[in-house]
């Protein structure tokens, strides 16, 4: 019975993907929406970074998240290697809620 919605799901998200480089050719936007296109793809993704750090369960995720994200953002700014970033950002986290920090 779980198997129909899957099966639907994958066929939509296919659909999806295969849709761009198919309509890409006949649908010509202009520079102006191509523009606004491109800023609202990185206000999305801002408040997506925004509400994942924030938030947890409803209520505000404590001082410990916010720190290791912008921990990891300045790591990023710094161009360290990705691994390095997460790793940092994830040992800052975690040594503040070993410190007692929420």
């Amino acid at each position: 019975m779980t198997l129909l919605p899957i099966l639907v799901l994958a066929l939509g998200t296919y659909g999806f993907r295969v849709a761009g480089p198919l309509l890409s050719e006949r649908l010509k936007l202009s520079a102006r929406v191509r523009q606004r296109m491109a800023l609202a793809t990185i206000a999305m993704l801002a408040a997506l970074v925004a509400t994942s750090t924030l938030l947890a369960q409803g209520g505000l995720a404590g001082w410990a998240r916010p720190t290791g994200v912008l921990v990891g953002a300045v790591l990023a700014c710094l161009r360290l290697p990705f691994i390095a970033v997460v790793v940092a950002a994830a040992a800052t986290a975690a040594g503040l809620r070993l410190l007692g920090v929420p």
